[in-house]
């Protein structure tokens, strides 16, 4: 019966050390095997892997996946004109080195989780540090990529990888919430007022300008018209001349006939004295001139 106990319970030691030589890391892990007072740890990726028992050698699973940190709680912040802030933070970060993270835990209690949220807080602070409330408010995403900068940096220290730094929201204290809207409401408002001050100057210079452009418009085809009225009635004085000159009386019927055609219009009652010269074509074709005598016909 004792040898039977015995039996049982070396199998039991067996099995014991057994299983803890070997072990499986899946997909979403990576494992580290370190030797105690050894300097050398050693990576193990997906798959089934053995090692020495304890205390011989000790095994470290670390997660590899994208990370998200996302507390409850607003971190507080001031800015430069003195001004309070809660502001929400969700982080993502990931393992990129396994083995610079865990030789960094040996001389660091911190998880990397705490780590990367002491990072990011103390980045916010110093971006909000630098600016006024307005500044903040109106360039939160600069905050943000500064912010990763400043962190990028120290993370990849301890092997780690910033995928995202996002404010999902900044409120204000409830004691200074009411004069903090009053003064970012004005100052919305002076803005306002500065742009319709600019929008109106513009306005004014556009339509100046056009003004110009039309009075230059109009004087030009002015000019155009003159110049243009000017060389017809040089031309038409040049035909008047050179019609006079061929037939001068019959010139002046014609001449009489367009000032009777402009004088009287229908339904006109005019009192004048029909032996005024103005009406001599309406007596006579020829206007009241002699008629001029035909030419001897010539004997032979």
């Amino acid at each position: 019966m004792n040898r039977i106990i015995a039996l049982i319970v070396a199998v039991v030691i067996v099995l014991f050390i057994g299983s803890s030589m070997i072990f499986t890391v899946d997909e979403r892990h990576a494992a580290v095997v370190a030797a105690h007072g050894e300097g050398n740890p050693r990576l193990e990726g997906p798959g089934l892997h053995f090692k020495l028992p304890l205390p011989f050698q000790t095994l470290t699973l670390i997660d590899t996946r994208t990370l998200t940190i996302d507390e409850s709680g607003a971190d507080r912040f001031s800015t430069s004109d003195k001004n309070e802030v809660l502001v929400n933070t969700v982080v993502k970060y990931r393992v990129a080195d396994p083995l610079k993270l865990f030789e960094s835990n040996e001389k660091n209690t911190q998880t990397a989780q705490e780590r990367i949220t002491a990072l990011a807080r103390t980045a916010l602070a110093s971006g909000f540090a630098k600016r006024t409330l307005t500044d903040a408010l109106g360039n939160q995403q600069a905050i943000e990529t500064d912010a990763q900068k400043n962190i990028e940096g120290a993370a990849a220290a301890f092997g780690v990888q910033l995928v995202d730094l996002q404010m999902t929201r900044i409120d204000f204290p409830s004691a200074v919430a009411d004069s903090v809207y009053k003064r970012m409401i004005a100052a919305r408002q002076q803005a306002a007022a500065n742009e319709r001050a600019k929008g109106t100057a513009e306005a004014d210079k556009i339509k100046a300008d056009a003004e110009r452009t039309q009075q230059a418009i109009l004087a030009d085809a002015y000019s155009q018209a003159q110049s243009i009225k000017g060389e017809g009635d040089s031309k038409a004085a040049a035909i008047a001349a050179d019609a006079y000159g061929r037939d001068p009386q019959f010139y002046q019927f014609y001449q009489s006939l367009e000032a009777y055609k402009k004088t009287f219009k229908p339904g006109d009652v005019m009192i004048v004295d029909p032996s005024s010269d103005f009406f001599r074509f309406m007596k006579s074709p020829n206007g009241g001139a002699a008629d001029t005598p035909a030419s001897p016909t010539a004997k032979r």
